[in-house]
């Protein structure tokens, strides 16, 4: 299950249904080791992390395009749930896309033993911006799919 929800202009909200536990995810989606198997669209690589994994520690991520061109997103976070949810704010370092928000992630565990996953990130100043995102996430999200298979 993919779905991307736009519930108004200025945001974006997509869900996915992951065949892998909460605590597994959210480990997945946090730590360092993990993250640079995985981290970025389909067209890019991750080329560093840097974290402080705590409410109010920062983070820079970096990835490279096939073209070699890199980009590094950061941020602080602002709620840190274990298992559960993150809040983090987000920007683009080189300030693509006049981009400065708040992305909330959720990792809720089903009877099934799966993660009913949310990212929710707002708000954006254009459509064009929102829509370049949901296009980027979800091709992240594809990767993290295939990345879990093989860490389960």
């Amino acid at each position: 299950m993919t779905e991307t929800v736009l519930i108004q202009d200025d945001e974006l909200l997509i869900e996915r249904l992951f065949d892998a536990p909460p605590e597994l995810v959210f480990r997945v989606w946090t730590k360092p080791e993990h993250l640079m198997k995985w981290w970025g669209p389909k067209t890019f690589e991750p080329i560093g992390v840097e974290q402080d994994f705590r409410v109010g520690g920062a983070y820079r991520y970096g990835m490279k395009s096939e073209e070699g061109r890199e980009v590094w997103k950061s941020g602080v976070y602002q709620e840190i749930v274990p298992n559960e949810r993150i809040v983090m704010t987000f920007k683009w370092d080189d300030g693509a896309w006049d981009v400065d928000n708040l992305v909330t992630v959720t990792f809720q565990g089903l009877a099934s033993g799966r993660t009913l996953f949310r990212f929710h990130q707002a708000p954006f100043k254009t459509i064009e911006a929102r829509d370049s995102h949901t296009g980027g996430w979800n091709s992240l999200l594809d990767k993290l799919t295939a990345y879990l298979e093989t860490v389960q």
